[in-house]
């Protein structure tokens, strides 16, 4: 009986996801296959990398892939395998020679998995509190993985650098139909090849003589690539509708304007940095959904499937023009001045 595999998707991947391409036939008889996700974030106190298998489902039974899904041995490999990574320095031009440097990964049991197609909420993940080398010109990082007999590997440059910076100072927003567009100004991340913007607008409410609660809007603009985003004057920019904040305002409060106080809050900027292995997996497949059945055409993993990149997230809190508070303050959403 020819059995299928099925792949479990990570959601690590988020919003995000050049090296070497390995093709996998996944649809060959049942082998071995590693799965490996993982994105190191030099500004964060824990990395986490998923390392799992793809499991096999009968054909000839259409019930059995689901099934399998939900049974965490079905792809988490037994016990814990050596897993590793190696840092390089460039030493010579472009020659990356091994520093002595081995950050050895531990694993830890997640507990927030939300339900779906595969097993939840208890979740295996390989992790490390280590502290990565942020002089990302010179260092580069090695992923490895002792699999029996099978060495599985996987390279990528750290994504940072001290003058990655959002440049924004204040952002205007408008409640008329015009099409007009703002600016997020940024300069650029080290060995950056997307970006992924989100806004978020804070705010408190009041019902009669209830609690203070806090409330937020929030919206993101997808993975643009770097050769897509304007560069002038020694930054890049990405666009925003200034439509938007009072159309998001609009669904969010909608008639509930009576016997109601609110109070404007902070508007945070998030920026996120990701890598070319990252940029060239989102562009050639997105992360799939349940049970797939395509066969992705991307990873940079040797020797099995997956991506290993890295990102950055920047936060920064800026100001609502005058313009904006004013035009909050006339619509009929009880928002006040403390």
């Amino acid at each position: 009986m020819k059995k299928t595999l099925f792949l479990l998707s990570f959601g690590v991947l988020m919003g995000f996801m050049a090296a070497c391409s390995t093709r996998v036939d996944l649809y060959a008889d049942y082998k071995d296959v590693p799965v490996i996700y993982g994105l190191i974030d030099i500004t964060q106190d824990t990395n986490y990398v998923k390392i799992i298998r793809a499991f096999s489902g009968s054909n000839d039974n259409p019930i059995d892939a689901s099934q399998v899904a939900l049974i965490a041995d079905s792809s988490n490999y037994p016990g814990k395998l050596d897993a590793r990574i190696v840092e390089y320095k460039n030493v010579y031009g472009n020659t990356f020679q091994p520093t002595g440097q081995e950050i050895v990964l531990d694993t830890m049991t997640i507990h927030d998995k939300e339900s779906g197609s595969f097993y939840f909420p208890n979740q295996k993940v390989y992790y490390t509190t280590a502290t990565f080398n942020d002089n990302t010109d010179v260092y580069k990082y090695q992923l490895v993985v002792l699999k029996g007999n099978d060495t599985v590997t996987s390279d990528t440059k750290l994504v940072g650098g001290e003058n990655f910076r959002i440049l924004t100072q204040t952002v205007t927003f408008t409640p008329d139909g015009y099409d007009k567009t703002g600016k997020i100004n940024f300069t650029p991340a080290d060995n950056a090849a997307v970006y992924e913007l989100k806004l978020v607008f804070n705010y408190k409410e009041k019902k009669g003589n209830g609690p203070v609660t806090d409330k937020k809007v929030s919206w993101s603009y997808g993975a643009v690539g770097l050769n897509d985003l304007v560069y002038e004057n020694n930054h890049y920019s990405m666009t925003y509708s200034e439509t938007t904040l009072f159309n998001y305002l609009t669904t969010a409060i909608g008639a509930d304007t009576v016997n109601v106080e609110r109070y404007i809050g902070s508007f945070n900027v998030y920026l996120s940095a990701g890598g070319t292995e990252l940029y060239n997996y989102i562009q050639i497949n997105a992360p799939s959904e349940g049970l797939s059945q395509n066969i992705p055409d991307y990873t940079n993993i040797n020797g099995g499937f997956g991506v290993f990149s890295s990102r950055i997230n920047l936060m920064k809190t800026v100001l609502l023009s005058a313009r904006t508070q004013t035009a909050l303050y006339a619509k009929n959403w009880g928002f006040k001045q403390q």
